[in-house]
């Protein structure tokens, strides 16, 4: 197998990396290989890699350890990576984006700097670091340009670092840079227990606004409330028209300001009944399968506004915004301000059970693959 199975992010676009070492690094004579987790065809991740023929994964133990590609780029070993809705529609080929075959698939990690090139000033072998790439976290070792890494302040949980990224920085460049969300707003937050939903939990509080989760299931509700949100609607036996209603009118609240929506279908529909004049509405993905329809008309008599929100595209159109929203995010995570609840944590040979734990919902906050078992291949320069 060649380096060709392996794709970089430079500008959030799949790229080859290069297979010659960069001029002024020191590259051993002969490649040290990596234990990582291919998409061989496209198919139901939830099946055992290596296991049958409809599998669409094949966990390869002896994939070539990227050398670095440019001057300015960074080999990072692996600590851990986080698995997110889009990864997992990825494997199915239903995702937005569409890589060639064969692909490793994963988007946001973290890790220590394993190796430099010649031109690199920011960071030294050993520094703590995460990030986020189109495709290839899941595997041992990433190469990144240094402009795509984020130190990792001293302090901080290295595996909750790899879990921000994409599900806080989704929820946070929603909110505060697209929403602008403030103390006086009262923000709905569907799909409350998941990646996404519990970073805009906590996100909302940090703002100061008014949160009102959404979610299914009592364990799922306590964990909310434990992290202090305001009003918490268990969709098992409640009804989310009535319980928002009831609990608006209590707080003599005229309604919902912004609704941040990873779910889609019914639920969309229902909780545009609970919307002010003037609200907002973050379009962040379609859990339930349904994509809403939300009336225009209705919608123009309101005032609504309705944002679409593509995190990933922010890195080609609005690269100083995913930055500073990072470390913003990292501040926030080192003061103790946010927290990243990981409900499973998988090796990579069980990252099947991982998708099947997303798939089934069965996952409150964050799911994480790991690369701390011991069988970590440490490379040479």
């Amino acid at each position: 197998m060649n380096n060709k199975s392996i794709y970089f992010i430079k500008s959030f676009r799949t790229e080859h990396p290069s297979t010659k070492p960069v001029s002024g690094v020191h590259m051993p004579e002969k490649c040290h290989e990596m234990e990582a987790l291919l998409v061989r065809k496209l198919g139901d991740p939830t099946l055992p890699p290596n296991g049958s023929e409809n599998s669409p994964l094949d966990l390869s133990t002896s994939h070539p350890i990227p050398n670095l590609s440019t001057p300015t780029s960074v080999r990072v070993r692996v600590k851990a990576t986080s698995l997110n809705f889009a990864n997992y529609l990825q494997v199915l080929g239903k995702y937005q984006e569409k890589p060639p075959l064969p692909f490793i698939p994963g988007s946001d990690y973290s890790g220590f700097i394993d190796a430099v090139g010649p031109n690199v000033t920011k960071f030294r072998i050993g520094d703590p670091v995460c990030s986020f790439i189109g495709l290839g976290s899941f595997a041992q070792f990433v190469v990144a340009d240094e402009s795509d890494l984020f130190r990792v302040p001293d302090g901080c949980d290295l595996v909750a670092a790899g879990a921000l990224p994409v599900a806080y920085g989704t929820s946070h460049v929603a909110l505060v840079h697209r929403a602008q969300l403030r103390p006086k707003h009262v923000l709905l937050v569907l799909g409350a227990a998941g990646g996404v939903g519990l970073s805009a939990v906590q996100i909302g509080k940090v703002c100061g606004a008014t949160v009102i989760a959404v979610a299914r299931g009592n364990e799922k509700v306590q964990l909310l409330k434990s992290l202090g949100v305001d009003h918490a609607v268990d969709l098992s036996n409640a009804n989310v028209i009535e319980s928002v209603k009831g609990f608006l009118k209590s707080r003599k609240l005229k309604g919902v300001d912004v609704l941040y929506d990873p779910v889609g279908g019914k639920l969309t529909k229902d909780s545009l009944k609970l919307l002010n004049w003037g609200a907002q509405i973050l379009v962040i993905g379609f859990a339930s399968g349904e994509v809403p329809v939300i009336p225009a008309n209705i919608a123009l008599v309101k005032n609504w506004t309705i944002h679409g929100l593509y995190w990933g595209s922010h890195k080609i159109h609005q690269p100083n915004v995913l930055g500073d929203s990072l470390n913003e995010l990292l501040s926030l995570l080192c003061k103790g301000l946010i927290t990243v609840n990981i409900s499973h944590t998988f090796s990579l040979a069980e990252a099947h059970l991982a998708f099947t734990a997303l798939k089934d919902r069965r996952a409150i906050g964050k799911v994480m693959i790991t690369f701390d078992n011991g069988r970590i291949v440490k490379s040479k320069l």
